[in-house]
C-alpha cells in the first residue's frame, strides 16, 4: 500500500468513526448556493466561505473555469437541487496563468510525463509516449485574472439553460491574505436581469 493511500484510509476511518448525524443530511444544499472555484490545493472553500457539510455545492476544476462540465453541474445544482445563488471564484497565483494552450499541447506531444517549470518556462522531460490528443482540448488558460472571472460569469449568465433570476457573483481569492475580493464587472454581468 502506498503511503498516501494509507494516510487517506486512516483519515477516513477516523472521520467515519465520528460521522454522527451527517448521514441524515438532505441532498439539496441547505444554504441554497453553489461555488465554482479552482482545484488548487491552497483553496479551502469550506473555510473561506464558512461552509459545513450540507451547506453548498462546490464545483472545482483547473482555474475554476466555466467549462461545459462546470455549467452542467451548475444547471443540475439549481434545476434539481434548488440552489438560488452562484459564485465564480478564481484566485491569485493560479497555475493556469503560467502557460497557454499551445504550451500545454506541445508538452503533451512530447510525453505524458510530469513537466517541470523554471524561470524560462515549462519543459518536457522527454521520454516519448506523447499524444496529439491535447490539440483537441481548450485548456481554458488565464491571460488576465480579473477578465477571466468576467468572461466566466458572462458565459454562465448567457447560457440558454441558466435562468435570469439567479445572481452570479464574481470574486478573486487572494492566496496571500485569504480574502475574497469582488470583481465588480463580473458581479455586474451576473446580476439578476
Amino acid at each position: 500500500m502506498s503511503k498516501i493511500l494509507d494516510e487517506v484510509l486512516t483519515a477516513n476511518h477516523a472521520y467515519a468513526a465520528d460521522f454522527g448525524d451527517k448521514g441524515k443530511l438532505p441532498m439539496p444544499p441547505g444554504r441554497h448556493f453553489a461555488i465554482l472555484t479552482c482545484m488548487d490545493a491552497r483553496l479551502d472553500p469550506a473555510k473561506y466561505a464558512g461552509l459545513a457539510e450540507g451547506d453548498a455545492h462546490v464545483i472545482r476544476n483547473a482555474g475554476g473555469r466555466a467549462s461545459d462540465d462546470a455549467i452542467r453541474s451548475l444547471v443540475i445544482s439549481y434545476k434539481l437541487l434548488g440552489t438560488r445563488e452562484w459564485f465564480v471564484i478564481h484566485h491569485t497565483d493560479c497555475g493556469m496563468e503560467t502557460f497557454t494552450d499551445e504550451v500545454m499541447r506541445k508538452l503533451l506531444r512530447g510525453s505524458l510525463k510530469t513537466a517541470s517549470v523554471d524561470a524560462s518556462g515549462w519543459h518536457d522531460p522527454g521520454g516519448g509516449g506523447g499524444s496529439r490528443e491535447g490539440e483537441h482540448i481548450s485548456w481554458l488558460t488565464i491571460a488576465n485574472l480579473e477578465q477571466s472571472v468576467v468572461d466566466d460569469v458572462e458565459r454562465i449568465r448567457n447560457h440558454p439553460l441558466v435562468p435570469r433570476d439567479i445572481p452570479i457573483y464574481g470574486y478573486v481569492y487572494d492566496v496571500r491574505t485569504g480574502m475574497l475580493n469582488e470583481v465588480p464587472a463580473a458581479s455586474e454581468a451576473g446580476r439578476v436581469r
